[in-house]
């Protein structure tokens, strides 16, 4: 019975977040991605911390490890774009 629960609240979950992002205009998609970079280094720390806390400690560690990489990935990417959009708004300097 825990499985069918566990499947009903993921399943749930992927509905509501897609209608979330799905109903975000165009204009604030960019700083709302900037800002999920907390959650993605929460996400980080976690996994971290997690390493070696689980009875098999190699199964842990592997899954740490892609945790990290892929929270890694996201957060210097959500970084990248942010310092694009961000670069939009600078003044251009005349050219002398």
């Amino acid at each position: 019975m825990e499985l069918v629960f566990l499947t009903f609240i993921l399943m749930l979950s992927i509905f509501v977040g897609f209608e979330l992002i799905h109903k975000v205009p165009a204009t604030l998609h960019t700083p709302l991605m900037s800002g999920s970079n907390a959650i993605s280094g929460i996400t980080l720390v976690g996994a971290l911390a997690i390493a070696g806390n689980v009875e098999d400690p190699q199964i842990a560690t592997w899954l740490a490890f892609g945790a990290v990489i892929l929270a890694t990935i996201n957060v210097v990417g959500g970084y990248l774009v942010t310092d694009r959009m961000l670069a939009m708004f600078k003044k251009k300097e005349a050219n002398k």
